[in-house]
């Protein structure tokens, strides 16, 4: 039987991802899916690009023929552009995936689950931009009073040193960067003494 894979991304350290996994549990049990056949993926990155060891995950199990299903609590989760969730979105149907957003309530199979896809990762690449534009006026605004200090130089989402004392106590860098609640390419360059 094959495993229907859960997939969670919350896209900072303070966020939970309790309420996404609330969502997707009570759409396995309404749906009856047996329990011993979940698996659950988890990221906490921003949904920019695809670099995030829970979703490398997932997509080397659907590469090796494991998952018959990703449910996922909205669609966003997987991707903030529409090129990389296309593209991801297409891939898994082309292998005959089924594809579920059970906070949506759509099941992406098929041509019109990808054309209603198109719409959805075109809203959440729309979100994403007019964020940073907002942040990018705050900025500013900010700075024209006078008041904006920026980032302080050096600083850092966690202790590098920890990163190290995490790899000497034998994890690998995705588990380093799960651990530490940064991207696994944080956790590469505080490894490597970059900052």
């Amino acid at each position: 039987m094959k495993t229907v894979a859960c997939y969670v991304r919350v896209s900072t350290v303070g966020q939970n991802e309790a309420g996404q996994q609330q969502e997707i549990q009570r759409w396995l049990d309404g749906n009856g899916i047996d329990p011993s056949t979940v698996r659950w993926y988890l990221d906490k990155a921003t949904g920019d690009d695809l670099d995030r060891p829970g979703f490398e995950q997932l997509q080397v199990d659907i590469f090796q023929g494991e998952v018959g299903t990703v449910v996922i609590w909205r669609l966003d989760r997987l991707s903030r552009t529409i090129r990389d969730g296309l593209n991801t979105l297409c891939d898994w149907c082309d292998k005959s995936l089924r594809i579920v957003s059970v906070s949506q309530q759509i099941d992406f199979n098929g041509t019109i689950g990808k054309m209603i896809a198109s719409v959805l990762f075109g809203v959440a690449e729309m979100e994403q931009q007019t964020r940073r534009e907002r942040q990018c006026v705050g900025i500013e605004a900010a700075k024209a009073r006078g008041v904006y200090q920026g980032r302080k130089s050096g600083t850092t989402k966690a202790k590098p040193r920890q990163a190290q004392q995490l790899r000497d106590s034998g994890l690998k860098v995705d588990e380093i960067a799960t651990a530490m609640g940064i991207s696994r390419r944080t956790a590469i360059r505080y490894l490597s003494g970059k900052r």
